[in-house]
């Protein structure tokens, strides 16, 4: 793989989550919040203890979710409601399964608030995205749920350079199912050739292009973690990179 494109492209899309925003520190203090607030250490020995419950669970119902296995409603529900019957000291909570489970819902809902709350852009992401909106028509392609992606849209005040905005709930289906991207290429009218995807995720954002045959710039903010059986067509390590090569 050269870190070099060798054609000219008609217009880009761009994923959101943890390639133009925050998402990973706006979870991190979420569930921070959460723990001392709910006074969650009724359920777990440790605030580390409720991450390593909650976070490989969380990844397992999104690729269930991508795959049409779980609703959005289940998903939001489980992801706390699981470790919450899974935490080390359960046995000593005196209380009913309904009042988990109301605690679970309580958690889904603030979770969804405070990691919009806390949205902020990436190091670079402003800088890149009016740098690429002067040069191309711009198209967001993302997962995540409408409520709070657009607010953060908004609140990112980058709303403006982007022509469309295709999300996985309106589309119905996730990354890198390449309907999203056939979609994304429907809006702005283009074949796959005149395209390029900028995203974090290989297994959703690089995956997905190639799906879809569409080239792709994969931002590897730990590019010291390498596997030779996932190549992009660019890689770079942050988001300046990314307007040396466009």
């Amino acid at each position: 793989m050269d870190n070099q494109l060798t054609k000219s492209y008609k217009a880009v899309f761009i994923d959101w989550d943890d390639t133009i925003g925050d998402f990973v520190g706006a979870a991190k203090r979420a569930l921070r919040d959460m723990y001392e607030k709910y006074n969650l250490s009724d359920y777990f020995a440790s605030h580390e203890e409720f991450v390593a419950l909650y976070k490989p669970h969380n990844l397992e119902l999104w690729d269930k979710y991508g795959k049409d296995l779980v609703t959005k409603e289940y998903l939001s529900f489980d992801r706390f409601f699981y470790p919450l019957m899974h935490g080390s000291k359960i046995a000593t909570v005196n209380c009913q399964l309904s009042t988990i489970c109301a605690l679970a819902e309580t958690l889904s809902e603030d979770f969804l608030n405070l990691t919009t709350n806390y949205f902020s852009l990436l190091d670079g992401a402003e800088e890149l995205v009016r740098y690429l909106a002067e040069k191309y028509p711009l198209t967001i392609v993302t997962n995540g749920f409408v409520e709070v992606q657009y607010e953060k849209f908004d609140k990112s005040g980058l709303r403006d350079c982007f022509a469309h905005i295709v999300l996985s709930e309106e589309v119905g289906c996730q990354k890198p199912n390449q309907r999203i991207f056939e979609e994304a290429l429907r809006r702005n009218g283009l074949a796959a050739a005149e395209v390029i995807m900028i995203g974090d995720s290989w297994n959703s954002d690089i995956q997905g292009a190639i799906n879809a045959g569409i080239d792709q710039i994969w931002v590897k903010w730990n590019p010291g973690q390498s596997d030779p059986d996932k190549t992009a067509t660019c890689e770079v390590s942050n988001l300046r990179e990314i307007m040396e090569l466009l």
